[in-house]
């Protein structure tokens, strides 16, 4: 059984208060092991080159370990919160001067990747929006992403039409409020 000192019982939110709070080692060292495989990747993925990919994954961790005060689990994720520092450190890295130009990778030396970067930081920013609704708000917009009619919706759930149609309007204005608190933009 996985007790408190468990490093795999311990969230990724947990993790960052307790650097914020003046314990970094530990925290930082499982923070790591979770994220830098997924990071490198990105920085393979964003700048074509290994070392510059493994200079960004260390300065993710720095940037992390200089703002963990700043996270806040109310917006998001750890995982979307180091995605967002992946991307503009890979863009402060691209500014330098240092930076040589990039050569293209051939497909065989990439890891393997599902979804592009933007893909996952977008799917990750509205799963942490929809975990934040109210299980029957979520439940309405589960049955509507499957393709279901709000009045097939009101059957299967047994409710008159008119509360589906206020849940589901209340639902897609919370979405809409989280996703903005996260900064999530649609049009991009």
């Amino acid at each position: 059984m996985a007790g408190a000192d468990d490093p795999l019982a311990i969230t990724d939110a947990d993790l960052v208060a307790r650097i914020a709070a003046g314990d970094v080692d530990a925290p930082m060292a499982e923070l790591c092991r979770r994220y830098q495989t997924w990071l490198y990747r990105y920085g393979l993925q964003a700048m074509g080159d290994t070392g510059l990919a493994q200079d960004m994954v260390q300065e993710c961790f720095v940037r992390l370990w200089r703002n963990a005060g700043k996270f806040d689990p109310e917006r998001g994720s750890v995982g979307t919160y180091l995605l967002v520092i992946s991307r503009s450190v890979a863009a402060d890295i691209r500014k330098r001067p240092s930076s040589r130009p990039f050569e293209q990778l051939e497909e065989g030396q990439l890891p393997p990747q599902l979804d592009s970067v933007d893909q996952i930081l977008s799917s990750l920013m509205v799963r942490d929006a929809l975990d934040s609704l109210t299980p029957a708000h979520r439940q309405v917009l589960a049955l509507n992403a499957e393709g279901l009619t709000q009045s097939q919706i009101a059957a299967r759930l047994k409710l008159p039409l008119g509360t589906v149609k206020t849940r589901a309007f209340h639902a897609m204005r919370a979405l809409r409020a989280a996703l903005a608190r996260q900064g999530f933009d649609p049009a991009t």
